[in-house]
């Protein structure tokens, strides 16, 4: 049993970035072998990972293309530690007529080192009002993603992959029919990686998390940012695994941190057959949102990033 609890162990991480790229990959390597030497399987970053930039225009000086340095590095550290790692990163577009923006995207690299999945954040936080201390409008620097990314296999089960942040990846927890989609998909974990503001954070992250958990009945794993990288911007972090129960297994303190749990996908089983909430569904009166996500995977299958 205690062989089979450590072959599912998943490590959430707690990052504080800022502009410089050598500095937060430094800090990221450190928290990546803490959670393998502790046995972690797949270990999972924030959203912003690479860097997080002052202004628009910062970010898309500081962009690299998906097989720039940054990435290559944490394929390389994937592979010599032999583990599975989640992470977002923002990455520039090859198509010119896009040039002024990037896509904010998740990237899942398997313990071989390999890019296995790939996914561009499609909610993009577009905010005014007291919710932020200034307006943040996404759109003006990130491209929206097209489609949701089916599950993909991992060591620990299927991971399906969104994105949660202060500009827009973290957005995407807030959409539930995204999340239920990767679930009827076959999702047994959902990943957000994160960057989300304190002020949201101390009103809606928790509950959004926990109600992603309980609506799917899939585990929840949230690596966040954190802390305050410029004045004008700070982060909630709180990096944690929810469980399929709505239940907080794993969470992180304040400051850089990692914070790791068992994936027991028996106990996911039990709770579905205990609460057949997908049996239940009325699809005969409202929408199947699933039937409309795979029949635009369907037609997107041959398309490239």
């Amino acid at each position: 049993m205690a062989s089979a609890r450590k072959a599912s162990l998943v490590a959430a991480c707690q990052l504080m970035c800022n502009s410089d790229k050598a500095r937060n990959l430094r800090e990221s390597k450190v928290l990546i072998t803490k959670a393998a030497q502790l046995g972690a399987k797949v270990i999972f970053l924030p959203e912003l990972s690479d860097f997080v930039s002052e202004n628009a225009q910062q970010t898309l000086d500081l962009a690299e293309p998906v097989d720039g340095p940054t990435v290559k590095s944490y394929k390389e550290l994937a592979a010599s530690l032999g583990v599975w790692l989640s992470l977002g990163v923002q990455v520039k577009t090859e198509d010119s007529s896009k040039s002024d923006r990037v896509f904010n995207r998740h990237l899942l690299i398997d313990s071989d080192g390999n890019i296995v999945e790939q996914y561009n954040k499609l909610h993009l936080f577009d905010i005014f009002g007291e919710v932020v201390a200034s307006p943040i409008v996404e759109s003006s620097w990130t491209v929206p993603g097209t489609k949701v990314v089916p599950p993909a296999a991992t060591p620990v089960g299927n991971l399906g992959l969104a994105l949660v942040s202060f500009n827009g990846k973290c957005y995407d927890m807030r959409f539930p029919e995204m999340s239920l989609c990767l679930a009827k998909q076959g999702a047994h974990i959902l990943s957000y990686p994160s960057a989300f503001t304190r002020n949201t954070g101390l009103a809606h992250w928790e509950p959004l998390l926990r109600a992603r958990a309980i609506e799917t009945q899939c585990y929840v794993v949230a690596a966040a940012q954190t802390g305050q990288p410029y004045p004008k911007l700070a982060f909630y972090g709180h990096a944690m695994v929810v469980d399929p129960w709505g239940q907080i297994i794993a969470s992180c303190h304040e400051g850089t941190d990692v914070c790791l749990a068992n994936i027991d996908l028996d106990y996911l089983k039990s709770i579905r057959k205990q609460m057949p909430v997908w049996s239940h569904r009325r699809t005969d009166v409202y929408t199947d949102v699933h039937s409309n996500t795979i029949a635009a995977n369907l037609k997107e299958q041959k398309s490239k990033y």
